[in-house]
């Protein structure tokens, strides 16, 4: 009886397999953490912790980090804990309107490089995929080819527009052709998602919310849309759908919104929306460039324009934030380059608007991943979900063929 117990099909191996690869996949998704933050996220004691990790340490599927750089504190230094950077790659691709995007790095999170062409609006999906390629060629000096990624990577791909999941048969509706034709190309697995979605994943992944469990992230550009990351993973909805923020009402007398609906915050805060509000005040902007100018100038409508569009953010992000608690906003997009004189206004109205014990547990930060956030959030996307990544980085277990 305790010999069965103890053999490799057994209940205690495979209580043993299911805490490796608790651990395993803790630090796929979340890369390198020390022993403490390990325990606190795997939820076991320090004893089963520390003989889990050794025993992946041995094997090599667990290797050994530096500690943070940083001033140096009395004691041991903090050993940080990975995943074997060899051990396979994701590649991170965002389709967006005029541009193909891409991103790569390791299942350690060492970010590898990424890399942007710009391409005409009615460029094919099979132009935009041999320029994806190309891109990714060009990536860690020409090592790295989309084709070899076999059975070691995985590649996210991020798309304009809501993106529909057919249960486990993988995207529906108008991007099915791409993700087949991706699959064929590639011979990786795919995985579909609004690059807005993927730029709030790659915000708390990489960004300015690294380490942050709950991140609401809104872009501010022509059009406007949001991501919501949830205890660490993407929050889709029904359908695909979350994340469209641009599409609550933020001026209940407002003008009409392409979505059908009236006063939507795409109508006063997108990149065209405000242009116009500074141009019907006398203002001359064709592009944002222009209006930035004007603000580092001190000019007055620009800045008044800029506080009425914080504002009406504020307002909807409040809302947003006493539905669902967020820890962390960020604020992405052309419009959000306005910096400050586009986030006090937005942090003001979050004061004036969210629960009282909100206010000192969310704060209000500027992307930093640029247009590239799509591409990272396809990488991260990839190392959180890709069917292959998620497999147990060692020697064969007879009870996998079982």
């Amino acid at each position: 009886m305790l010999s069965a117990m103890h053999s490799q099909g057994g209940p205690l191996a495979r209580l043993r397999r299911g805490h490796e690869e608790r651990v395993l996949g803790l630090l796929r998704r979340h890369g390198p953490q020390s022993r403490a933050e390990l325990g606190r996220r795997a939820g076991l004691s320090r004893t089963t912790l520390y003989d889990i990790v050794g025993t992946l340490v041995a094997s090599g599927a667990v290797v050994s980090s530096a500690a943070n750089p940083g001033p140096r504190r009395r004691g041991r230094p903090v050993e940080r804990l990975t995943l074997d950077p060899a051990a396979g790659q994701a590649v991170g691709i965002d389709f967006a309107r005029r541009a193909v995007h891409v991103a790569a790095a390791n299942v350690a999170h060492e970010v590898i490089g990424s890399a942007s062409l710009a391409h005409p609006p009615e460029l094919s999906w099979e132009g935009r995929l041999e320029l994806a390629e190309r891109l990714v060629a060009s990536l860690a000096g020409g090592t790295l080819r989309l084709s070899a990624l076999g059975a070691t990577g995985a590649i996210g791909v991020g798309v304009v527009g809501p993106v529909r999941r057919a249960g486990d048969d993988g995207p529906d509706g108008p991007h099915a052709v791409l993700d087949e034709l991706l699959g064929k190309r590639f011979g990786a697995p795919v995985l579909l998602d609004n690059n807005t979605r993927l730029a709030a994943l790659a915000e708390s992944t990489w960004g300015v919310a690294a380490g942050s469990r709950d991140v609401l992230y809104l872009r501010l550009s022509h059009g406007v849309g949001g991501g919501l990351v949830v205890n660490g993973s993407l929050h889709r909805g029904a359908d695909g759908l979350a994340g469209e923020l641009g599409h609550i009402t933020a001026d209940p007398r407002g003008g009409p919104c392409e979505c059908g609906g009236t006063g939507c915050l795409e109508t006063v805060a997108s990149v065209g929306a405000v242009l116009e509000a500074f141009r019907t005040r006398g203002g001359h902007a064709a592009e944002m460039p222009a209006l930035l100018a004007a603000l580092a100038s001190g000019d007055r409508v620009a800045h008044d324009v800029l506080r009425a569009a914080g504002t009406r953010i504020g307002a909807v992000l409040a809302a947003v934030v006493n539905a669902v608690g967020p820890g962390v906003i960020v604020l992405g997009g052309e419009l959000a380059e306005a910096g400050e004189a586009l986030l006090a206004p937005v942090g003001q109205a979050l004061d004036a608007h969210v629960l009282p014990l909100a206010r000192d547990r969310v704060s209000v930060r500027r992307a930093v991943l640029g247009e590239a956030g799509g591409a990272h959030g396809g990488v991260a996307l990839a190392l959180h979900e890709s069917p292959l990544l998620a497999r147990y980085p060692g020697p064969e277990h007879p009870e996998d063929d079982a």
